[in-house]
């Protein structure tokens, strides 16, 4: 599974490396702890509503997916995942894996690796960050859904809908199956298109995407159990430290 990630990258870096249009009024901090229900960047394309003309966006949407027809939205913590080998069939994904698809821009993400106790020392869990090697970032393969709050009385007030989003995951390549068997799946550059495109509804076209994950020369590095805390977000949480596993 992927349960944090690190995403550091300015809003217009990102909006230039993927060719989207951002228009300044959402902005986020700079996230190395990025966690469920935090809002997310996210780049996605859906028609103007005026001009009704398909243009790729930079949007600001919370992680975990709450499906349209959920009677409460903190049923979003539970799904931050989506497993490629069913995402097309569960009923909470299925839609959205037919028309709303996007991708989620990452540094890396972190996994964590059991550490039995030795001695004196208690076990523990020892985080790794795994990033591509060359540092690019990472494209996660993601879904987004509308849900609207029925509290709400009218359909234009901004706090009517809540827009979340899902992480795409899949069996763990390279240094990430070191530490853990599943991973999120990262697209290459070439399918980005395909993959945001709204029309594309062909469902095998769009599961023959979700191939081997790019970027498949990663590095896992012990980082600092200080990731484990929510309240601790800085770039020093990247700060290597002594792998406890050989």
């Amino acid at each position: 599974m992927c349960g944090r990630y690190a995403s550091s990258r300015a809003p217009g870096d990102l909006a230039d490396l993927f060719r989207a249009r951002w228009d300044g009024r959402e902005t986020l901090a700079a996230s190395w702890n990025v966690a469920p229900t935090d809002p997310v960047w996210a780049v996605l394309e859906r028609p103007d509503r005026e001009s009704g003309e398909v243009a790729r966006r930079l949007r600001a949407l919370r992680w975990g997916l709450v499906p349209s027809w959920a009677k409460d939205p903190a049923v979003g913590a539970r799904m931050i995942n989506a497993r490629v080998e069913t995402v097309h069939e569960k009923p909470a994904y299925r839609r959205a894996f037919a028309k709303r698809r996007c991708l989620l821009p990452a540094d890396g993400f972190y996994e964590w690796v059991p550490v039995p106790a030795t001695g004196t020392a208690k076990a523990y869990k020892q985080p790794y960050f795994i990033a591509p090697a060359d540092g690019t970032v990472m494209a996660m393969a993601g879904l987004y859904e509308f849900w609207r709050d029925r509290t709400v009385a009218a359909d234009d007030d901004p706090d009517a809908w809540l827009i979340t989003t899902t992480i795409i995951t899949t069996e763990a390549t390279d240094a990430a199956g070191r530490i853990h068997p599943r991973m999120p799946l990262a697209l290459d550059a070439d399918d980005y298109g395909a993959w945001l495109d709204p029309g594309h509804d062909d469902l095998h076209a769009l599961r023959a995407l979700l191939h081997t994950p790019a970027g498949g020369d990663l590095t896992a590095t012990a980082v600092s159990t200080q990731v484990n805390s929510v309240r601790n977000n800085d770039r020093h949480l990247l700060d290597p430290v002594p792998d406890p596993i050989p």
